[in-house]
Formats: C-alpha cells, sequence, structure tokens
C-alpha cells in the first residue's frame, strides 16, 4: 500500500548520541566551528570587495551587476551556516539563498551584454551585425543532427538579433522559474506537503528539484554559448575567469546538494547514517559544510575575477597596467563620485531589482510577439545591399517599426 503521508522532515529530526571523532567533540560540533569560520572568511572577504567597489562606482551599468555577483558568496554562505546549526529548519535557509542564484546569473548575463555594447539599442545593432554565429555546443548539436538539421527545432538561428533573444529569454526565465520554486517551496513545507526527505512524486520536494535543474541547466548552457560566442570580442575583460568563478559557485552548490539529496533519499538509501554521523547531518551537514568552505575560496578568487582596481578615478585614463583591459566604452558612464557617501548608494542601486525584472518581462514579450515577427528583421536579409533597403523601408535605424518589435 502507498504512503502518502511524509514518514520525517528536518523539523521531526533532532542530532542525538553522535560519537565523537575529533576530541570530545561530535561530527555537528566539529562542523558547526569548521563552518562559521569560513562563513566569517567569506563575508570579510566579499565585504572587503564590495565596499571597494562601492566606493570607486565610476561605471554603475557594470558594477551594480559585479556587486550583485559578490553578494552571491556571502548569502550562500551564511544560508548554509545558518542551515548547519538549524538543520530543522534548513529547508527555509536553503531554498531562499537558492533564489538569489538566479539573479546573480541573470546579472552576469547583463555585465557581459554591456561589455559589447552599453545599452539594449546598441547592444541589438551589434548582435544584428554578429557573423558568423556559432553552432550550438554539446549536446544541441547532437540533437541538430539527428533532428533535422538547419530545418529542425534544434538548429542555429541565421539571425544574430534572433540568437541574442533566444538566449537572453532562456537566462532571464530562470529568474521567474526560481522564484517561483522557492514560494513553492516554502508554503508547501508549512503545509508538509514538501518532505525533503523524500523523492516520491507526490510530494513537492522531487519537482522543486527537476524544475529547478532544468531552469538552471538552460540557463547556465545559454550563458556558456554566449561566452563561447563573444570570447574573442570580450577578451580584454578576462572573460574566463568570471565565467568560472560564477560557473563554479553554481555547479558545485547546486549539483553536490542534489546529488546527496537523491543518495540520502528513502526511495535509493545509498548513504545511510551511523553512530558518528545522524541522518540531519548525512543530508544538511555535509552539502553545508562543504559549501562553506568553498565560498570562503571562491571569495578570494573573486578579487582576481571582479577587481575593483580599474574602476578607481582615473585609472580610464591610465596608458598601460590592469585599467588598461577595462576599457570605459560609455564615456558618458563615468564619474568619480556616484556611489554616494561610504558606498550607501551604489548598494542602493545594486540591491535594487527593477531592471532584472523589466529584463524578464522583455524576454517573455520576444517570446509571445517579437519571435513570430523575427524574420522581418534586417539582420535576415541575405546581403549587405538588401540588409541597408530593408533596414531602411522599416525605419529600423531610428527604433521604430520591426526594431521595436524585438525590444
Amino acid at each position: 500500500m502507498v504512503n502518502f503521508t511524509c514518514n520525517a522532515t528536518m523539523e521531526d529530526l533532532r542530532i542525538t548520541g553522535e560519537l565523537p571523532i575529533a576530541g570530545s567533540m561530535n561530527f555537528h560540533e566539529l562542523g558547526l566551528i569548521i563552518c562559521g569560520g569560513c562563513t566569517i572568511l567569506a563575508i570579510l572577504i566579499s565585504a572587503y570587495s564590495i565596499w571597494m567597489h562601492a566606493l570607486n562606482y565610476t561605471k554603475p551599468r557594470e558594477q551594480r551587476h559585479i556587486i550583485r555577483i559578490l553578494l552571491m558568496i556571502p548569502i550562500y554562505a551564511v544560508a548554509r551556516f545558518l542551515s548547519f546549526w538549524f538543520y530543522y529548519h534548513s529547508v527555509y535557509f536553503s531554498v531562499i539563498s537558492d533564489c538569489y542564484e538566479a539573479f546573480a546569473i541573470a546579472s552576469f548575463f547583463a555585465l557581459l551584454c554591456h561589455y559589447t555594447s552599453p545599452t539594449l539599442h546598441s547592444q541589438k545593432d551589434y548582435f544584428r551585425a554578429m557573423h558568423p554565429i556559432k553552432p550550438w555546443v554539446l549536446p544541441v548539436n547532437w540533437f541538430a543532427k539527428c533532428c533535422g538539421g538547419q530545418r529542425g527545432i534544434w538548429r542555429t538561428p541565421r539571425s544574430g538579433l534572433t540568437w541574442f533573444n533566444v538566449v537572453w529569454a532562456g537566462i532571464y526565465q530562470y529568474c521567474f522559474v526560481r522564484v517561483a520554486m522557492t514560494i513553492t517551496a516554502v508554503v508547501t513545507q508549512y503545509f508538509d506537503v514538501y518532505c525533503e526527505g523524500s523523492n516520491m512524486p507526490w510530494f513537492a520536494h522531487i519537482w522543486v528539484l527537476v524544475i529547478n535543474a532544468v531552469a538552471v541547466t538552460i540557463a547556465m548552457y545559454l550563458l556558456i554559448q554566449f561566452y563561447i560566442q563573444l570570447r574573442t570580442d570580450l577578451a580584454e575583460h578576462s572573460p574566463f575567469l568570471k565565467v568560472l568563478a560564477i560557473k563554479l559557485v553554481i555547479f558545485l552548490s547546486f549539483w553536490q546538494t542534489f546529488i546527496i539529496s537523491i543518495l540520502t533519499s528513502s526511495t535509493f538509501s545509498i548513504l545511510n547514517a551511523n553512530a558518528y554521523l545522524a541522518f540531519p547531518d548525512l543530508y544538511v551537514g555535509i552539502p553545508s559544510l562543504l559549501i562553506c568552505i568553498e565560498m570562503a575560496l571562491f571569495a578570494v578568487f573573486h578579487i582576481f575575477a571582479y577587481p575593483h582596481k580599474p574602476y578607481r578615478p582615473g585609472a580610464h585614463h591610465s596608458s598601460g597596467g590592469e585599467a588598461a583591459k577595462y576599457p570605459t566604452g560609455d564615456p558618458d558612464d563615468y564619474g568619480p563620485n556616484q556611489g554616494g557617501f561610504l558606498g550607501a548608494r551604489a548598494l542602493l542601486d545594486a540591491l535594487n531589482p527593477w531592471d532584472i525584472v523589466k529584463a524578464f518581462g522583455r524576454g517573455i514579450r520576444w517570446m509571445f510577439v517579437g519571435a513570430r515577427r523575427r524574420k522581418q528583421d534586417a539582420s535576415y536579409a541575405r546581403d549587405v545591399r538588401d540588409a541597408l533597403a530593408l533596414q531602411s523601408h522599416t525605419g529600423t535605424a531610428d527604433c521604430g517599426g520591426v526594431y521595436e518589435a524585438e525590444v
């Protein structure tokens, strides 16, 4: 007979009777010390990086996204430390902190877009002229070969602008999906139907995991595709370090938690508790401990991946050195005092999510409106002469007509 009742949740379990593993300390006590130390270290290092950007807030359109990315480290570290300490309420800490992951991915994509051109309209002009468009990376290129090639659903877009819009919509969808799944997890946990210790389909936990996994895989795949297409053009901004910094954080934090969740679930029961390791420490403690340690290391890595020195007042005018790798790109987006008193204005600007909300709205609009009109755009013309004629006819040069349909 099928049991539709969640046998146990973290709220029902308490750690009692773990045998010592280091002197008189058991795993939970030792892990709590390590988690706390790594969390403090991650916070201090990240706070320094964030504050330096806030004090040298000379390019807000770029640095607001950098600050958001840097914030991911202390948010993850604090959430996982609290999950380790208050393991019986870990589901709330983990799903709320993991929700920030989507905004970090979106901010990183927006940062790369700004490196190409400073405004949305100039970005669309940039991608409209982009050629050639590289084929999709593995495994989509395999799907294309066996499912219709350039006539199938997995085809590479002929237009750089369409390619850009596909990537845009695929990345920003994760913001909506992650927020929706976070709300779902919190609500179902409150009504005792989340059941994080089970992967049975009548509980919400497995569905939240799978939907999040699909959404983050799509977003990260398209982000990597975006990087591969533009890595030569963005070489002066050291994009590889930036991609690696954010990809490793997201990959490790999500997939190691996901794998341990599967291995410890009642469905598979591959990893089991013992006298030295209680189930809450096995299910919640080990992933939280790993992430706290990793966040301390990534906080150091982010100093080099997202340095503040190129944004110091006057650095843009230097002829060599590190600042030379970061040209202004947009001279109007420069000023030495835009961060406000002690960087407070910069922090408020970075914490304002309205630009991400608008970007998600643009992605949805393109999916339901712009995608149907995409072939009317000048980028689908066969040669430059036809493109110029079509652009003149449709009025894309002054942001009207079809141009606005792609917004």
